[in-house]
């Protein structure tokens, strides 16, 4: 279940999120929620496996958007990293932080789907 309370123990900077959103915290969880079924992740990582390296830049920009903008910070802190090095195009070992993003996804999910 996603809380407020239970998102900042994850690491998300949950008081920025929220002020983001005019400071709606339930408008904030239905964000947060709402980015927990894209898989863009996953499209990232073939991209970047097939060396299609434009293709790659755009969607990890738009995965540090979406990341950044509701302050899910576990998740945005790799994609950053990995936007960053995409941008000069670098053909470079992405693995630590692909492994990191997918991890935080994987946790951010789990905690989406546990019970109270």
């Amino acid at each position: 279940m996603l809380t407020a309370d239970n998102l900042r123990a994850y690491g998300a900077n949950v008081d920025e999120g929220i002020s983001r959103c005019l400071d709606d915290e339930e408008f904030y969880i239905d964000l947060v929620k709402s980015v927990i079924p894209d898989e863009r992740i996953d499209e990232l990582e073939k991209c970047i496996a097939n060396k299609d390296f434009d293709k790659a830049f755009e969607v990890a920009h738009a995965l540090k958007g979406m990341y950044g903008n509701i302050s899910i910070t576990p998740i945005y802190e790799p994609v950053s990293e990995i936007t960053e090095l995409l941008r000069e195009r670098k053909d470079t070992d992405y693995s630590a932080y692909l492994e990191q993003a997918k991890e935080q996804k994987r946790k951010l999910v789990e905690l989406y789907n546990a019970r109270k």
